[in-house]
């Protein structure tokens, strides 16, 4: 099988590589390309993230025209596991990768694809993004990390688990050498499992209603502790323990925005702008914070119990809230995240 991180280290020109238009043209044949909207009209029309496919997330986010794909469909890299399972393979396996610009600025952009096998982790899919931090790290460009994800694929678990250490790695020298690393998070598989880890990671973070952040998701905390513990059918539990609004609420994110390509753009190019530096003093910063959030909120069953810890005088509501009064209540109330998960 050839290398995606050779191929996306190579590092084609600006305007190089395999551009979206081509991708859709010259791969017909993708079992699962998931271009099923007209990608202008879709945007025009304020599209939903959350409903968007890979490819629609990063034309509504970057400049129009401005993408061009590595390793794109054209490419047939596929997962080399998967067809021992007699499962369909996808052409880009699950995960765009490519450059563009925001705003202007070049970046390195990396979208996962939620709608084929939950976005989840697999060799190849992995390898794509390590490739894409790694060229970051060398190049200067900041990273946009469009996560959508269950985790690992259970039929890749030790490919899938060793790609999430490399991306980590990857991720935090690229961090280390000065680039920005923003995670966007509002997809329909939510953010767990190895795609939390990597965006505890990330320099910043935007988030959605929708965007769920946690490792462990409702059904695994149900199934090793019980229905006590958790109740993965308990939806109003699931969205207020994991959902986006409690994950600003409590630091583990920099912004909240509404469901569409726009807010979440406006958010990139703020985080861009103002991520933290990475060293000694942060690492220190977020074990102060963890150390503060044990002592503050450690009595509290449920979130609501940490929301009126907080201040909010009505946590109940606050589920219910529209994106821009909560957005407002948050920048009252939130935990300080010191330039940290």
């Amino acid at each position: 099988m050839n290398n995606p991180h050779a191929h996306i280290r190579s590092l084609p020109p600006e305007g190089a590589g395999a551009s979206l238009g081509a991708a859709r043209r010259e791969a017909p044949n993708d079992v699962d390309l998931r271009l099923d909207h007209d990608t202008p009209a879709f945007v025009a029309n304020g599209a939903s993230w959350y409903e968007a496919s890979a490819r629609q997330r990063v034309d509504g986010l970057l400049d129009a025209g401005s993408f061009s794909e590595f390793l794109g469909p054209a490419e047939r890299v596929t997962s080399p596991h998967l067809p021992l399972f007699d499962l369909p393979q996808q052409f880009d396996d699950g995960m765009v990768v490519g450059h563009g610009r925001l705003d202007g600025q070049p970046v390195f952009v990396a979208a996962q694809e939620g709608r084929f096998m939950g976005g989840a982790f697999g060799e190849v899919h992995g390898a794509k993004l390590t490739g894409l931090l790694r060229a970051a790290r060398e190049t200067g460009k900041p990273v946009l990390i469009l996560f959508d994800t269950g985790g690992v694929r259970l039929q890749e678990a030790n490919a899938g688990e060793l790609a999430i250490a490399e991306i980590m790695r990857a991720l935090v020298e690229a961090r280390a050498a000065g680039v920005p690393v923003i995670g966007l998070i509002g997809g329909r598989a939510g953010c767990y499992g190895g795609g939390g880890l990597l965006a505890a990671c990330c320099s910043a973070l935007a988030v959605s209603e929708q965007g769920r952040i946690s490792v462990s998701g409702p059904e695994v905390i149900e199934t090793n502790r019980g229905v006590e513990e958790f109740d993965a059918k308990d939806r109003a539990l699931i969205w207020r323990t994991m959902g986006g609004k409690h994950r600003r609420l409590i630091g583990g994110a920099d912004r909240y925005v509404a469901d569409t390509p726009d807010a979440f753009r406006a958010a990139a190019l703020e985080l861009i702008g103002r991520a933290p530096t990475f060293d000694a003093a942060m690492l220190r910063a977020e074990q102060a914070r963890l150390e503060a959030r044990v002592e503050r909120f450690g009595a509290c069953k449920d979130a609501l119990d940490v929301w009126r810890a907080l201040g909010a005088s009505a946590p109940e509501a606050i589920p219910g809230m529209p994106d821009d009064a909560f957005a407002a209540l948050a920048d009252q109330l939130q935990e300080s995240p010191h330039d940290a998960r």
